[in-house]
């Protein structure tokens, strides 16, 4: 059992969503940097889709009723286990009754904790995944909150002391494919996107990171019909100012995408900050 001293300004239990229903109109969720999430686990032996704990902006503390062995990826940030300090990317002991810290990070913005064995909450059509953006699954995690983990039988050995992690770029660059809607713009507006420069705004949340720069143009007036959306759609409302959609974005949208990030580039859309800047290419 693992219980949560301080969850920081966000922290939700996350394995890798529910895909295959967003034609029932549910999202998929899961972790919002898979490739993070994906380590964490390798590194403590688990399945690469267990549940862990995904903190954003850290601030976090928490003590486990019984030893057990962790691994915190993404983002990086202080960890100390008893006041202790121990490195990110790497598997770490945790002694019974331990407290496990973990600070502030510098750069970047969601960290993960992977406990072996998983967390075991209860699964909520086959996820035990938080989705802030439908409801589903546990609530954001509070003080006092219990987490249960797993047992630990039949699992992979630790077999990895180390692994390294790909520095946070201070600007990134995303990849993108154009459309399928950018035939709804203006001929300059890729051009426009493609090689401006922008902002994040503070309003970016797991549902998707809005954006402040130029506003791109439509060449089409009207509404379009509601379709599919994928993670990593940049869908741009009436204002012109895109939004990137991430891990809790809606199944369905009406405004129209005039580009897809690469699925290699979510990764670094999940960790960026609010007030960072960045750049897309195709």
């Amino acid at each position: 059992m693992i219980e949560v001293v301080r969850p920081g300004p966000l922290a939700t239990v996350q394995d890798l969503g529910r895909p295959g229903r967003a034609h029932l109109g549910v999202p998929r969720s899961g972790a919002a940097d898979e490739r993070a999430f994906r380590l964490a686990n390798r590194l403590v032996g688990n399945p690469e889709g267990a549940a862990g704990v995904e903190f954003t902006f850290g601030g976090a503390e928490l003590r486990f009723r019984r030893r057990a062995w962790i691994a915190v990826t993404g983002a990086p940030v202080p960890v100390r286990i008893d006041g202790r300090a121990h490195g990110t990317n790497a598997p770490c002991f945790v002694p019974d009754g331990a407290v496990v810290e973990v600070g502030m990070p510098p750069s970047g913005l969601r960290s993960y904790l992977a406990v072996r064995g998983g967390v075991v909450v209860d699964e909520v059509l086959g996820s035990r995944s938080t989705d802030l953006l439908s409801g589903l699954g546990p609530a954001p995690l509070t003080q006092g909150d219990r987490l249960p983990v797993g047992s630990s039988e039949g699992l992979a050995c630790i077999a990895v002391d180390v692994a390294p992690a790909p520095p946070i770029p201070e600007a990134p660059v995303l990849r993108l494919l154009p459309g399928p809607r950018n035939d709804w713009f203006a001929e300059d507006a890729l051009a426009t996107l493609t090689s401006a420069l922008y902002e994040v705004s503070p309003d970016s949340n797991r549902v998707g990171v809005r954006l402040d720069g130029p506003p791109l143009v439509r060449a089409r007036e009207g509404e379009l019909g509601s379709e599919g959306m994928a993670t990593g759609s940049i869908q741009v409302p009436p204002s012109g100012l895109p939004i990137v959609f991430l891990a809790d974005h809606p199944t369905t949208g009406g405004y129209p995408v005039i580009a897809v990030l690469a699925s290699a580039a979510v990764a670094d859309a999940a960790q960026l900050r609010p007030g960072q800047r960045l750049r897309f290419r195709v």
